[in-house]
């Protein structure tokens, strides 16, 4: 990485430089530093988020999912303990597992301010890593769905189960087939609680007037798969369209995703959301030798991830 053009990040409508750091001789926890830029908010009140006045000098307090507590506190409390020092202020986190808030104590207004920035940084940097616990999606599990997809997976297993990787734990649950629209890290149930009343607003603000406040009727037909080889296939999806032609389910789609972005939910992904339901998936494939184990555990067992030869499938 050039050292005068470290990457940028930004976040909530204002840009860090990322800067290098230099690996250790001794393991330690993932880190990482930031300081802000010129004009970034460093030494000036911000607006992005509140500074209280207090008789021992300012304060700040920042809400924090608990799983991320030990990103700020670091190894043996070495990132707090670097932070508190190079601001010069006192930050105090609520005990493993309880939610509440981060309260940041400083003598000076722009110590406050600094500790602020570099927790959002290193909020934001650990939270991507996190993998997702929730999705954006619309159902399609109706009746009439549900049975056509149940004989497409017994045609399938009839004339395609001896070519290579194919079996009927590749097959998605007839009950949870749906169109994903994205993936979502909600950590505790304040974010669920938000994440719920954005989709309630999304449905006030555009939902109905797209859709007139009428269901869209859809025609599910016809697969296709996502890698470049259909011979080592991991994904198989069911193509969606709306029967009237339209693109208001694409519309629909598309601002939701806008709106989840916008609001820090969802990191964006793709310009354009891609209208699929996921028929067959390797991540689904079972281990039949773990049966007997899983039965006796309650615990279930996957194979690494294994291909399958969709060549076949795609003519059915």
């Amino acid at each position: 990485m050039d050292v005068l053009r470290p990457p940028l990040i930004r976040i909530g409508g204002r840009v860090y430089r990322k800067n290098l750091i230099q690996d250790q001789a001794f393991p330690r926890e993932e880190e990482e530093d930031f300081y802000a830029g010129p004009g970034d908010c460093a030494d000036e009140p911000c607006d992005a988020f509140v500074v209280e006045e207090i008789e021992r000098g300012f304060q700040c307090r920042v809400e924090v999912p608990s799983p991320l507590y030990k990103y700020i506190i670091g190894k043996k409390g070495e990132t707090k303990k670097r932070l508190e020092t190079e601001t010069r202020t006192s930050i105090s986190i609520p005990k493993p597992g309880v939610e509440g808030e981060i309260v940041i104590t400083g003598q000076h207004r722009s110590g406050v301010i600094s500790a602020r920035t570099r927790i959002d940084v290193l909020l934001d940097s650990f939270r991507k890593k996190q993998p997702f616990t929730h999705f954006l999606s619309f159902a399609l599990n109706q009746p009439a769905i549900q049975e056509k997809f149940l004989q497409f997976k017994e045609e399938v297993l009839e004339k395609c189960s001896k070519d290579h990787g194919v079996s009927s734990s590749l097959f998605q649950n007839p009950a949870k087939l749906h169109l994903t629209l994205g993936t979502l890290v909600l950590l505790n149930e304040q974010e669920i609680q938000k994440a719920c009343d954005l989709l309630q607003r999304c449905k006030e603000d555009f939902v109905d007037q797209i859709t007139g406040g009428q269901p869209l009727t859809v025609e599910v037909a016809g697969v296709e798969y996502m890698n470049d080889d259909p011979a080592m296939t991991d994904v198989l999806y069911a193509k969606v369209h709306m029967k009237d032609g339209s693109d208001r389910l694409q519309m629909v789609a598309d601002q939701l995703v806008e709106r989840f972005v916008a609001s820090g939910l969802m990191l964006k992904e793709w310009d354009r959301v891609k209208l699929h339901a996921t028929v067959m998936n390797t991540l689904f494939r079972k281990d039949p030798t773990e049966e007997r184990n899983n039965t006796m555990t309650g615990k279930s067992s996957f194979k690494e991830r294994e291909s399958f030869n969709g060549q076949n499938i795609l003519k059915v």
